[in-house]
């Protein structure tokens, strides 16, 4: 399909930045790659329209959507059944009368280290840290668009380094098939040091936390009288801070159990999509109880409280739904080969490493999934690492920092709505203000490679 692939995330990117409308720009972006689609293989035209609907129905034919999607709506419940009972106020009340997140810096240092700790699970990370800290940073004031982007350079940074997790098991799978010199073990752990944009956002976000300083569209957005959502006026009398910690607790610890049960006892074996499902239902379920034990509300009232939770979240769940389709449909395009290939076979040995970290960051940000560029790129990197004599920890580290790095930048990406959707943030506000923090990592990163490969090769 060669360049025509990239029309339709540029169709997406386009639309979502003159528009503002996210949806019909994932719409028209999986339409026109149907209709590439269609027109590659000679089929009518006139059919893109069924073509576009097949394709999104075709996301749940694959379990592992299915439960992203039914997970992202169980977490609008959460958030109603927590909101409902008054635990984020009692929460917040609790935390500063302990000395606790009475300040900016304190707030944000305890979101950072709340997405550090769950590093088990990218999305759990940017899940819990956002409940935990939202009523905070309404309480200091301070902007859902300042914790939407701690908790989203906070977790993959975090998985990607940490890698006794779901991300490690992942990479080492594909490194196992590639034959490179060497235990993939060793080779994988060795990337860590190198993976410059993780190390890099990790530092611009303690920056943030510590300093309090934000830049860009975010501090327009600070300056602005920010929305009360979390801290109702009128909070019930007997609301307990157990409201709001217990099912947070259960989800995180539920998380590490049904991550220790779906990996048959090797927890960077389990199975995250299955676990983080699991655990959130749980989570529910004992928000749920926690409520009706209360009296406060009958069965049929927190029903209709969950629903209503549900349906808050509904916007933000069909922009997951429409990533997940684009990308489906992206893959078959073969937009990732392409700009995979954008690498070239003719580049000094000093800019491979560099171009690789770029290759990989226009991939993630055009198909919005890291997980799909590596997939694409380690392929790629593994046997020029063989050929060429070249240090694999170093070429490794770009391909998987460059993932990261797109996918920090990508409107299409699940990752990103995630993160909007835990930390109560509009989607495009969070893509908008994390932007430049992201850009500036990634400049720096890009430098760094050009450095470190003058240095190794």
């Amino acid at each position: 399909m060669g360049w025509m692939s990239v029309i339709p995330p540029l169709v997406a990117i386009l639309v979502v930045f003159w528009r503002k409308e996210v949806i019909v720009a994932l719409l028209l972006a999986i339409a026109s790659s149907e209709l590439l689609l269609m027109w590659h293989t000679n089929e009518s035209l006139l059919y893109t329209f069924v073509a576009t609907l097949e394709r999104i129905v075709a996301v749940f034919g694959s379990a592992g959507n299915s439960r992203i999607l039914i997970f992202s709506l169980m977490v609008g419940a959460l958030l109603a059944y927590i909101r409902e009972s008054g635990g984020v106020a009692a929460t917040v009340e609790a935390l500063l009368a302990r000395g606790l997140g009475k300040t900016k810096r304190s707030a944000s240092l305890m979101t950072v280290f709340t997405g550090v700790f769950v590093f088990i699970e990218s999305n759990l990370s940017v899940l819990t840290a956002g409940i935990l800290s939202r009523g905070l940073f309404e309480k200091l004031g301070m902007s859902r668009a300042r914790l939407a982007y701690l908790i989203d350079s906070t977790s993959a940074p975090i998985c990607i380094l940490i890698l006794l997790n779901g991300w490690g098991a992942y990479v080492l799978g594909m490194l196992e098939q590639q034959n490179l010199p060497g235990s993939s073990v060793a080779t994988l752990w060795a990337t860590i040091p190198f993976n410059f944009y993780a190390l890099v956002t990790l530092v611009l976000v303690f920056y943030t936390a510590i300093s309090g300083k934000v830049h860009g569209p975010m501090r327009a957005i600070e300056a602005q009288p920010q929305p009360h959502q979390d801290l109702p006026e009128h909070v019930p009398s007997n609301s307990k801070a157990r409201y709001m910690l217990v099912p947070l607790l259960v989800m995180v610890f539920g998380m590490v159990a049904f991550m220790f049960g779906t990996g048959g006892g090797d927890i960077t074996q389990g199975d995250g999509s299955k676990s983080v499902l699991y655990a959130t239902a749980l989570a529910c379920v004992v928000a749920y109880l926690m409520l009706l034990a209360s009296k406060r509300k009958s069965h049929q009232q927190l029903v209709n409280i969950g629903f209503k939770g549900m349906s808050e979240l509904l916007p933000l769940v069909s922009i997951v739904l429409l990533s997940l389709a684009l990308g489906s449909s992206l893959r078959e395009l073969g937009t990732g080969i392409f700009l995979a290939n954008l690498v070239g076979d003719f580049l000094p040995l000093i800019l491979i490493a560099p171009m690789l970290f770029l290759a990989g960051a226009l991939i993630s940000f055009t198909t919005g999934t890291s997980w799909g560029t590596f997939a694409i790129l380690i392929p790629i990197a593994a046997p020029m690492i063989v050929a060429l004599d070249l240090p694999a920890p170093l070429l490794l580290a770009a391909v998987l920092g460059g993932g990261v790095f797109g996918d920090h930048c990508s409107p299409i990406s699940d990752t990103t709505a995630v993160s909007a959707l835990a930390s109560g943030c509009d989607l495009l506000e969070h893509v908008r203000t994390q932007l430049p923090y992201a850009l500036t990592g990634g400049v720096i990163t890009f430098v760094l490679y050009i450095i470190a490969s003058f240095v190794m090769i």
